[in-house]
């Protein structure tokens, strides 16, 4: 089987993460293919015809109401209006559905405004005391008690805003302005409250550039700081919100992930070995790093998890092959990786970096670049077919309902027994599992062995004295003990005629 003919599945060419409108930028599968500035231009035009339609429509509305409002009353309406009221009449009758329907589009367009230019005109400093008041006066959802991470960021802003001076207090200001006015939108759509929050940005952007005189270097460094802070302070209400199925979307993509469980290394024409004890280590790291994306609040953050893993994956790559790892070897590892993990929330997750995050990062740079690989990844696991695998649609089924497992194929000869190709071999990690079960049973029979030896031993400790006693008894019951009488006497009493005594000692006296 050919190389071209393993990767027929998950191979994508690397023209196909760009912008379709081929302005060089990296695309999105949220924006549909489109880079972030080319669906901001797609989104206006695309609305912008919609409000136009509207109001053609509702001119044809009226038009019709009209003539409906003329054919009925005839000429007696007619001639009752001339009577009691000016000629017009009829028309200014018409005409009240139409106002209130231009009132409604005049009051949606002034909704969206963007709130860039009112933070940063002059009216905003010179703003009524009432305005200023309710400025001041934080809603219920900031007034709330902040976590700690939320205040250490809102310090470590302050402290940064300081090297500023004058502009950092102006940045400051506009940043809480522009939360509270964020909290008060709770009616918005998701799409909605990342077109407010994208207008900031770009506002933002263009004003601290004309500050730096284009030091795009300084206005990346303070918008880096003006997002960390914006996006703590409202991930609550823009992470994942009541107004769109992400959640939905997120258990769609958790359950499809748990059906794939039976996916191999193999089948994805993954180059990486995890038998070599480093390629082991950055899987691992890959898959905590894809994990722990989670966790984070800011979009920057975010991204910087997803670099990181892609990172290990290419260093498990380079180590497998030793050679650097081609863009061909990093999907189909980042696909593999996402299996593995089945990343907490991961759509929700997507999404939330799609709408808040600085559109610049997207667009470029190598974090644009892993982003843009997991949608892929993403998206090709949730189209992932029998043929994206080299299988049967027969045995892809089987997997899928759990009836087989390429585990045990090669026995039940689903695959074939010569060992070539990507289906023929076994998962690593099901080999270690399996290795560590039998581990486990050979523990757990020395284990049963031991007990067993213990248990003899407390028999034998416990019957080992009455043994003893046993034996004791029968010792002396076979050998009783027979105890004499005793006189006493004087040592030589019995041996009086003995001659071989030597005679008594009888005092004798010597004379001086």
């Amino acid at each position: 089987m050919s190389q071209r003919t393993e990767r027929r599945g998950i191979h994508v060419d690397q023209s196909d993460l760009l912008c379709k409108k081929g302005c060089g930028y990296y695309g999105n599968a949220a924006w549909q293919g489109l880079c972030s500035k080319c669906w901001r231009e797609e989104y206006q035009r695309v609305r912008q015809k919609q409000i136009q339609d509207d109001w053609a429509l509702a001119e044809k509305l009226q038009r019709e109401e009209e003539a409906a409002y003329a054919s009925t009353h005839g000429q007696q309406t007619q001639s009752h209006s001339q009577a009691s009221t000016p000629p017009q009449q009829p028309g200014h009758t018409s005409l009240g559905p139409f106002s209130k329907f231009e009132e409604k589009k005049t009051n949606e367009k002034t909704r969206k405004v963007t709130t860039v230019k009112k933070f940063f005109s002059p009216s905003s400093r010179t703003a009524s005391k009432k305005e200023t008041q309710e400025g001041k006066t934080p809603s219920p959802s900031i007034s709330r008690h902040a976590s700690f991470e939320t205040d250490q960021v809102s310090k470590d802003f302050v402290e940064f805003l300081k090297n500023l001076q004058k502009t950092g207090r102006e940045i400051h200001k506009q940043c809480r302005a522009f939360i509270v006015n964020m909290s008060s939108k709770k009616d918005l759509s998701a799409d909605e409250l990342s077109e407010c929050v994208q207008d900031f940005y770009q506002g933002m952007a263009d004003r601290l550039m004309s500050h730096f005189k284009g030091s795009s270097e300084s206005v990346e460094q303070v918008m880096d700081q003006v997002e960390k802070y914006i996006m703590t302070r409202l991930y609550k209400s823009v992470f994942c919100p009541e107004t769109t199925d992400d959640e939905k979307k997120d258990l769609a993509t958790q359950n499809r992930i748990r059906a794939l469980h039976w996916v191999t290394i193999q089948m994805l024409c993954v180059s990486m070995d995890e038998e070599i004890p480093e390629v082991s280590e950055n899987v691992v790291k890959a898959i905590t790093d894809v994990i722990e994306m989670d966790s984070k609040r800011v979009p920057r953050d975010k991204l910087a998890c997803i670099t990181r893993c892609s990172k290990h994956i290419f260093s498990a790559i380079r180590i497998t092959k030793n050679e650097p790892a081609s863009a061909d070897d990093f999907l189909p590892a980042l696909i593999y990786i996402v299996l593995k993990a089945n990343p907490p929330r991961i759509q929700s997750n997507i999404q939330y970096i799609t709408r808040f995050c600085n559109p610049s990062r997207l667009m470029t740079g190598e974090d644009g670049y892993y982003f843009t690989n997991l949608c892929c990844a993403v998206t090709f696991i949730e189209k992932l077919d029998a043929q994206s695998l080299n299988l049967s649609p027969e045995e892809f089924e089987r997997y899928m309902s759990g009836q087989a497992s390429p585990r045990y194929s090669s026995s039940e000869g689903d695959w074939p027994s010569s060992g070539s190709g990507p289906a023929a071999a076994t998962n690593p990690v099901l080999v270690q599992l399996n290795h560590n079960l039998e581990l486990l049973s050979d523990l757990s029979g020395r284990q049963e062995t031991l007990m067993e030896a213990a248990q003899s031993l407390q028999a034998d400790l416990l019957s080992w004295p009455e043994t003893v006693q046993r034996e004791i008894h029968d010792i002396l019951d076979k050998y009783p003990l027979e105890i004499l009488p005793c006189t006493v006497s004087a040592i030589d009493a019995n041996n009086m005629d003995n001659e071989n005594l030597p005679p008594p000692l009888t005092p004798q006296v010597f004379a001086g």
